[in-house]
């Protein structure tokens, strides 16, 4: 009989970090693909990326609606709650061999602990990084309820070892959105039109003279100053004079504060270069990177894919602090003349170092295989790296 794989996507960015995975185990003959959709993946508003998935040809077994209006602390914890309810009834319907989740997001938490209580294999990507904020706590959460893990980095399969997790159970992979960045041959010209393909709002830029890409997310320990942080980006892109496209923030607590300055930007700067887009596929974003001066803000595109294609990078504030990073990233913070100075520095040097910090491209090829033949068990004991046990 073949594996059931459950992967649980639950946002936008967690399908480009689990793509070819999903291809992996679908083409795989002694594994069985099952995909749940849920959380803001499912939200027109957080750009559905449902409809991605589906037009990539991949079939939804189960869809979760979970996410509770509120974007603050307290709606994180209850969207949480109400996942962990509505996932443990998909479990239960689905009857999977192994559950997959990917890394640290608020409503991870709920899919690693409905598949530990219910005593199903649970199989982590991306753990053991560092970076800070609830994600940091939820990340190390799930490598603990987890029984296997596939870190993307060697310093991380390090840590995850060094939590008390067995050795032969931290399998260093590599990054599955590598793999499409890998993936993305380089073009003279975009071959795509993304105002006609995908809308968005703001007028119609040239962007064939260079342009920068933006995705400013709230910072959940900081929810309360995401407004005033958007406002400092804000300020030093349209400073910058560049043609910007932007990309709407996800879900975490102060993206209301985000969004609303960005509203209120807009409002008052109608002949502003930004165009703000909520969502594109993959293989589009990824063509629209490779072709800008510079990616700007705190999204961990900067630090992975960036690091791998050797796009230039202002990353602002500390979302990613602790994050591994190459070459290509300078660090600034919430300041509009630090900002807008970082980003001018980034676009005159027009270097691009490549760092293979994240994999090599063959992620997803490998989680398959491993979840063909790992050994399956839900029971675990802290024993590895006790005083006394075998180091």
């Amino acid at each position: 009989m073949a594996r059931k794989i459950c992967v649980v996507i639950t946002a936008r960015p967690s399908y480009s970090r689990v793509k070819t995975v999903l291809e992996a185990v679908k083409r795989h003959p002694d594994l069985q693909l099952q995909l749940v959709v849920a959380a803001s993946a499912l939200l027109e508003r957080y750009g559905r990326v449902e409809e991605q998935i589906i037009a990539d040809g991949f079939d939804i077994d189960a869809r979760v609606f979970m996410v509770l209006e509120g974007e603050n602390p307290t709606s994180m914890a209850k969207t949480t709650g109400i996942g962990l309810i509505e996932l443990a009834t998909v479990f239960d319907r689905l009857q999977p061999d192994v559950v997959v989740t990917i890394a640290d997001r608020f409503e991870t938490l709920a899919t690693a602990t409905a598949a530990a209580y219910m005593g199903v294999p649970l199989a982590h990507i991306q753990g053991g990084e560092v970076t800070g904020s609830i994600d940091e706590r939820v990340r190390h959460a799930v490598t603990k309820l987890s029984d296997i893990h596939f870190p993307a980095s060697d310093q991380a399969a390090r840590h995850i070892i060094r939590m008390g997790e067995d050795p032969a159970t931290v399998h260093m992979v590599g990054c599955p959105s590598i793999d499409l960045a890998a993936r993305s041959a380089p073009t003279d010209t975009l071959s795509f039109d993304p105002f006609e393909m995908y809308g968005g709002v703001g007028e119609v830029l040239d962007l064939s003279n260079g342009f920068i890409v933006v995705m400013q997310h709230p910072v959940t320990t900081e929810f309360r100053q995401s407004q005033a942080q958007v406002n400092e980006v804000l300020a030093a892109v349209h400073r910058a004079g560049r043609p910007a496209v932007w990309f709407w923030p996800n879900v975490d607590a102060g993206a209301d504060g985000t969004s609303q300055g960005i509203r209120r930007f807009r409002e008052k700067n109608r002949d502003s270069a930004i165009h703000f887009f909520k969502n594109m596929a993959p293989s589009h974003f990824l063509e629209l990177l490779q072709h800008c001066e510079c990616i700007v803000g705190n999204s961990s595109v900067a630090i992975r894919e960036c690091s791998f294609l050797g796009v230039p990078a202002v990353n602002v504030g500390s979302r990613q602090l602790g994050r591994e990073r190459g070459r290509n990233v300078l660090d600034v913070g919430y300041n509009a003349d630090e900002i807008f100075a970082a980003l001018t520095k980034q676009i005159s040097s027009g270097q691009r170092a490549s760092d293979h910090i994240y994999g090599d491209g063959e992620a997803g090829t490998r989680i398959a295989e491993i979840l063909s033949q790992a050994e399956l068990h839900a029971d675990k004991k802290l024993t590895y790296g006790l005083e006394g046990s075998e180091e």
